[in-house]
C-alpha cells in the first residue's frame, strides 16, 4: 500500500493510492501505518494527482542517516568496510517533500546530491533486537540527503553540511509493503542516470539499523532513518532537476533554486 499526506483547499489530509486514485483517509498518517485495516478509515472522497499538493509523508522529530553503507560505495571511494554503522542526525526543518525546491545556499559552492532508501518508524522503539525490528517499521520511503560537500570538507564534521533548510526532500509516499533488502535505487540529474545501484548492496540491513540505532536513542513514531547512498554521488547547480528513485515507492522530483 503507499500512503501519502496531501493538501487540498489548504487543508491537510492523508491518502491511499490505489489505482489512479486517491482515497482520503480520516486518520494521521502514523494511525495508517499501524493500522491492521484501513477500511474504516476510508472516505467518499476521491483525489487525482492533478489536483493536489503532495506534502512530505511525515514530519519526523529527527532524521537518523547512515553513512558509507554501501559496499559499491566504499569500493568507490577505496574505504574500507566499517565495523559499525556510521550515524549523523538531520533536523526537522531540512524536510521538503515532492516537487518542492532545494535551496543553494550561498555558503557553500558544492553541493551533492545522495539517493537513499527510507525507512518510516511506526511506534516508539527503544533497545529492540533484529529478529522484531519489522514491528517498528510503518513502512519505507525515498529520501535525497543533499550535503554541502565543500563546508563538510572544511568542517571536519557533518553537522553544518547536511542541515540546511531544504537539504531533505522526502515522499513521495510511504510504500508499507515491499522487500527493502532488493529495490533497485537510482539517481537522475537532469534525465541522465548518475546513481544505479540495489539496495542488497547495503553492508546493514534495515533489522541491524535499527537494533543499533534504538540502543542509542529512543525512536518515534513518523522519525526516519536514511540508509545511505550508493556509488555515483555527485554535484547540483541551480536550476538542476533531480529524480530519486526507489523501485517500488515511486520518483522524488525536486529542482535545484537560488534564493
Amino acid at each position: 500500500m503507499k500512503i501519502m499526506r496531501f493538501i487540498v483547499d489548504r487543508k491537510e489530509k492523508t491518502g491511499l493510492i490505489e489505482d489512479s486514485n486517491i482515497i482520503e483517509l480520516s486518520c494521521s498518517v502514523v494511525e495508517a501505518l499501524n493500522a491492521i485495516n484501513l477500511d474504516k478509515f476510508k472516505k467518499n472522497s476521491y483525489y487525482t494527482l492533478e489536483n493536489i499538493k503532495i506534502k512530505a509523508p511525515v514530519s519526523p522529530s529527527k532524521v537518523v542517516c547512515v553513512g558509507l553503507n554501501y559496499q559499491d560505495h566504499a569500493a568507490e571511494l577505496n574505504m574500507d568496510i566499517p565495523d559499525e554503522p556510521i550515524l549523523f542526525l538531520k533536523p526537522p526543518s531540512a524536510v521538503i517533500g515532492h516537487q518542492e525546491p532545494i535551496i543553494y545556499p550561498g555558503s557553500s559552492n558544492q553541493v551533492d546530491y545522495e539517493a537513499e532508501m527510507g525507512i518510516i518508524i511506526s511506534k516508539k522503539a527503544k533497545n529492540i533486537k533484529e529478529n522484531n525490528a519489522r514491528e517498528f517499521i510503518g513502512g519505507y520511503t525515498i529520501l535525497n540527503d543533499v550535503t554541502a560537500r565543500d563546508l563538510q570538507k572544511k568542517d571536519g564534521q557533518w553537522t553544518r553540511a547536511k542541515s540546511f533548510d531544504t537539504f531533505a526532500p522526502i515522499g513521495p509516499v510511504i510504500e508499507t509493503q515491499m522487500n527493502p533488502d532488493n529495490q533497485n535505487i537510482f539517481l537522475k540529474l537532469n534525465g541522465e542516470i548518475k546513481q544505479d545501484s540495489n539496495t542488497k548492496n547495503m553492508i546493514f540491513e534495515v533489522e541491524e539499523l535499527l537494533e543499533f540505532i534504538s540502543h542509542i536513542m529512543t525512536l518515534n513514531p513518523g522519525d526516519i532513518i536514511a540508509t545511505g547512498t550508493p556509488p555515483g554521488v555527485g554535484s547540483l547547480q541551480p536550476g538542476d532537476r533531480i529524480e530519486t528513485g526507489v523501485e517500488d515507492i515511486g520518483v522524488l522530483k525536486n529542482q535545484i533554486i537560488r534564493p
